[in-house]
């Protein structure tokens, strides 16, 4: 497993987690790029087409995409693979449920028992576990994925709108406690001032609570901004696209990279 250390930035000690020479939490917002092919071949092909390019700091495999999704075995031999052609950039695998916005319905039983599986029999740096889960499988998955040297993401996706401030930081605190590495949240907003809220919720963790990187996003055109903004208001990374969108909000890739560039050098501090 990765080192975890404590970064100073201004007057905050931030929690950052390097794997593979990628340190999250700290600098610019890092960008992952999600792959959402629907079979093994298109997988192969992206990865290839993503290998080389040196404004992607992680790649996500969304596993819900796949036709294969419900079969574990091939997923984690799949993940194998994926490590193989992309050596030097961090693998998060996810099974992002139908319930919280993925391709593929599962129980609480099955999930646990896919993570189970990629943790034995596959390969991944990283882990996207979601909050809404059953308790004990959550935290049976954190274990196994400790225990081979894995992190865990852990998030929570609303489609339906954006908590108060109040409750949002309530289920970061709350992931932290489980033994999430990373913290994930993601909302949707009906308004500028839901995108307003989440950005207070994620200042105000990030200033006052966080004990390991977060990631925050409000989703669409109204959170945009939010995608942008990360390295102001606490969040770590930032979700690229490269071809179809994993969800509704993302920027394309190189201009995603461009105005992350933008943003750190207008905040870095001036001699």
């Amino acid at each position: 497993m990765a080192d975890t250390v404590l970064a100073r930035t201004g007057m905050i000690e931030t929690p950052v987690v390097t794997i593979k020479g990628v340190s999250i939490g700290t600098g610019q917002p890092k960008i992952i790029v999600p792959i959402t092919a629907k079979t093994h071949a298109e997988v192969l092909a992206g990865l290839a087409g993503l290998a080389e390019e040196d404004t992607i700091d992680l790649i996500e495999l969304r596993v819900d995409h796949l036709d294969i999704a419900l079969d574990f075995g091939a997923v984690a031999a799949l993940t194998r693979e994926a490590a193989e052609i992309v050596p030097s950039k961090p693998l998060l695998v996810t099974f992002r449920t139908k319930a919280e916005g993925g391709m593929t319905a599962i129980d609480d039983e099955a999930y646990g028992r896919f993570y189970a599986t990629v943790l034995q029999e596959g390969k991944a740096d990283l882990i996207d576990v979601e909050l809404v889960r059953d308790e004990t499988i959550i935290r049976q998955i954190i274990t196994a994925a400790h225990r081979t040297g894995a992190y865990v993401v852990l998030s929570n996706h609303d489609f339906a709108g954006t908590a108060p401030v109040d409750e949002l930081i309530t289920r970061l605190q709350r992931m932290q406690d489980l033994g999430a590495d990373i913290i994930k949240i993601a909302t949707m907003p009906k308004d500028a001032g839901d995108l307003l809220r989440l950005l207070q919720a994620t200042w105000e963790m990030y200033s006052r609570y966080a004990t390991c990187p977060m990631i925050t996003m409000a989703m669409a055109g109204t959170g945009v901004i939010s995608r942008l903004s990360g390295e102001l208001f606490g969040s770590c990374a930032t979700f690229g696209m490269v071809g179809e969108a994993s969800a509704p909000g993302q920027v394309p890739l190189p201009r995603l990279h461009s105005i992350l560039t933008l943003i750190h050098e207008a905040l870095a501090p001036r001699s």
